[in-house]
């Protein structure tokens, strides 16, 4: 690991990182509250409708594209009251993590990879809750319990897989026949030179390939070489 990145490593774990911080603790209550709302919508769900499903893939659809924004937008541009956002994700996390630095040391460095309380309630509670809401009045309970699953089903996902980017390749997340090329993807973002550019889709990169943005590495990933964009 470059010098830079571990003193910067201890620097936030000494000012950031409560005493009595853990990690493991930190990912059960996240994924518990998506978990409840997951439930609660699902026992909401009555005599669906054929076009009611129809709800799974455009919710779907609008987190794909909501992640993306989030993510190459205020994570990554001061914009206004979001500027903290990036300067968490930006200016710490990309600290943090490089590509050539990657893993977490322990349970005590999930603190800079899993979203915050305020921003995981800003994200259900002022993104999800009105779309949900309006699903609701404007189509059906159903479309909005259905619309619920998705958007917490999605963070629930995204919190897993980028918290799995961070673990060893040989941890039990790492090692999911579907974590290497995802890995990669979310490697690449990490290089310095290229974070601001490309591979923001943190879980699927639907919308990195639909918007150009999808980059690559040049040369053995192994090495953690520096990549290039596929596309403009």
């Amino acid at each position: 690991m470059a010098s830079p990145t571990a003193r910067y490593r201890s620097e936030y774990r000494e000012r950031h990182v409560p005493a009595g911080y853990m990690g493991w603790v930190h990912l059960f209550a996240t994924t518990t509250v998506c978990v409840g709302i997951i439930t609660w919508a699902v026992l909401l769900l009555d005599d669906v409708h054929p076009l009611e499903w129809l709800t799974l893939p455009i919710a779907f659809a609008i987190a794909n594209l909501a992640e993306y924004l989030g993510h190459r937008h205020p994570m990554h541009r001061a914009m206004g009251p979001l500027k903290k956002m990036c300067l968490r994700h930006a200016g710490q996390h990309h600290r943090f993590f490089t590509h050539r630095a990657m893993c977490a040391d322990d349970h005590r460095d999930f603190h800079i990879v899993l979203f915050p309380v305020l921003l995981l309630g800003f994200f259900m509670g002022g993104i999800a809750l009105p779309l949900t809401l309006a699903a609701f009045f404007l189509f059906s309970v159903n479309v909005g319990a259905l619309f619920a699953i998705v958007a917490a089903g999605y963070l629930a996902t995204y919190e897993w897989l980028h918290l799995s980017y961070h673990l060893p390749e040989d941890s039990f997340l790492g090692r999911l026949p579907f974590m290497p090329q995802l890995r990669r993807h979310h490697l690449v973002h990490h290089d310095p030179g290229v974070m601001a550019k490309a591979n923001f889709n943190i879980t699927f990169p639907i919308c990195d390939a639909l918007f150009g943005t999808k980059a690559r590495l040049t040369t053995d990933e192994n090495a953690a070489a520096s990549p290039r964009a596929e596309s403009a």
